[in-house]
């Protein structure tokens, strides 16, 4: 039977293994979002600003839950705090794409060409994907990057020409448009080149 100097030490221990479970699903959605991983993995798990502030809050309880020390319990509250006032600046500056894109390849309803749409500041930033799969094992390719700072290289237009071949327009349609066709690998939907520009 656990004594009442026991519970708080349990509970801290509880609460840094719950920081320490939000650390590996972070890593997971991570690894999730690098070229070729799992779309619903990297939707669920890949959120790092929030998922530091809850790695941090989790922490931040476990000290003032198992420790009985105040001077501790001060010194941690204040880091936190500051750690938390550190973050405000990313998140009114991060730039989280959503997506106002997604067609299915002509032939292929397990294929779709995704475009998501973010911001640097002032400049437009695309990025180009192609999702190959269904449901959780859908896996997802990068075509391209498009940092709008300079319009020749902005996007203009991500269409297909058919299952296994994407068409990129980039740049000024009134003027000289730039027009990239990237094909895919057939079984894979794998890009075999990307784009970066900007």
């Amino acid at each position: 039977m656990e004594t009442t100097a026991q519970r708080p030490r349990k509970r801290a221990r509880n609460l840094v293994l719950a920081a320490v479970l939000v650390c590996f699903a972070e890593l997971a959605g991570w690894w999730c979002s690098q070229d070729g991983g799992l779309v619903v993995v990297a939707k669920l798990f890949h959120h790092p600003l929030l998922f530091g502030v809850l790695v941090v809050g989790l922490l931040t309880a476990a000290v003032f839950v198992g420790v009985r020390n105040l001077a501790v319990r001060i010194l941690t509250g204040i880091a936190a705090a500051l750690a938390a006032f550190a973050a405000v600046p990313f998140f009114l500056l991060a730039s989280i794409p959503s997506e106002t894109s997604d067609r299915t390849a002509p032939g292929r309803p397990d294929r779709h060409l995704v475009i998501e749409e973010g911001s640097a500041m002032i400049d437009p930033l695309w990025w180009v994907y192609v999702d190959e799969g269904w449901g959780p094992t859908q896996r997802r390719w990068k075509v391209g990057y498009f940092n709008g700072d300079d319009f020749t290289n902005g996007l203009h237009e991500a269409s297909w020409v058919g299952p296994d071949r994407i068409r990129i327009v980039t740049g000024d349609p009134t003027e000289e448009a730039q027009v990239h066709l990237i094909d895919l690998d057939p079984e894979t939907g794998k890009p075999l080149r990307t784009l970066t520009l900007g």
